[in-house]
């Protein structure tokens, strides 16, 4: 499509000189490569993934809602129930974070106190989408969008009101399954107009799909390779030629220890416990959860009997 080409909408900030650290989420953006960002659904999940040696995470509703509260991600969950999961993951590591802030949970009020909740947690960006509520995972069928006009304001909104100027805010549209390709980047390109710092089309069909979206827009692009889900799977050098900055492992974690906990508990009931010694030892869980500090500090402060 021509003229959506967005070489004069550069990301806010871009132009000032910022010292990247650990909890910049902008910084990492300006880092060469491939931004992986892996998903953590529990605090768990989130301390492996700072110890394993990446720069950032991702909070989804999808992993979430099902780990935390074992219901699908089709709206039955809201902002009180899931920002007390990213309250608690964030706890448990302190590396900047992406957050899936669903539609924002109601009408531009609503989209304003839900960026300033996740800003008080510590959240360096967020991301809000298109969706209608109940929404439901990207990467399903049935999804409806609103107007056009209603997500702009949201976004307006979401820019202009947040507590601080560095917050990332990404527009993300869900407009390729039930409207097509056109109207997804006619979207992202207004929501782009509307301020957003970038914006991320959700659920790419194929690879020449992710071709013409990676030579239309000059911001970072966000690619969601789903396991079980529409969009193509690729390697993240492969998304980033495409001209994908960030690519987000969202559910990878929750299926692989979803798998893993079934075959356990086959293995238990069969009474044949051939599983015993193969998962993590008591010494590799203890150091994973930060044993070794906490005994520490006990050991310093603890009075002398």
């Amino acid at each position: 499509m021509p003229g959506l080409r967005r070489r004069d909408l550069p990301i806010r900030g871009q132009t000032q000189e910022r010292t990247v650290t650990r909890l910049s989420f902008r910084g990492l953006l300006a880092a060469d490569g491939p931004l992986i960002l892996p998903g953590a659904h529990d605090a768990l999940a989130a301390r492996l993934i700072q110890r394993a040696g990446f720069k950032g995470y991702f909070i989804g509703g999808f992993g979430v809602v099902g780990a935390r509260f074992g219901v699908p991600d089709i709206g039955l969950k809201g902002l009180g129930d899931i920002s007390q999961a990213v309250r608690d993951i964030r706890a448990a590591c302190d590396l900047p974070v992406l957050v899936d802030a669903d539609d924002g949970y109601g009408d531009v009020k609503n989209v304003v106190h839900t960026v300033h909740a996740y800003e008080r947690l510590g959240v360096a960006a967020l991301q809000i989408e298109d969706q209608r509520w109940p929404k439901r995972c990207g990467h399903m069928s049935g999804k409806v969008v609103v107007p056009v006009e209603e997500m702009e304001a949201k976004v307006r909104a979401a820019v202009s009101e947040r507590l601080r100027p560095e917050t990332f805010i990404w527009a993300r549209t869900d407009a390729r399954g039930p409207h097509g390709l056109d109207e997804a980047m006619r979207r992202a390109e207004r929501y782009l107009r509307a301020g957003a710092d970038s914006i991320f089309v959700e659920a790419l069909r194929s690879v020449e799909e992710m071709e013409t979206v990676g030579r239309a827009f000059d911001v970072p692009l966000q690619a969601n390779p789903l396991e079980g889900g529409v969009s193509p799977i690729l390697r993240p050098e492969e998304y980033y030629a495409l001209g994908f900055k960030v690519v987000v492992y969202g559910i990878n974690l929750l299926m692989q220890a979803t798998k893993t906990m079934k075959v356990a508990l086959e293995d238990i009931r069969s009474g044949r416990l051939q599983l015993s010694g193969t998962g993590a030892s008591f010494k590799e869980y203890l150091s994973a959860v930060g044993f070794d500090d906490w005994a520490q500090i006990e050991d310093r402060n603890a009075p002398r009997e």
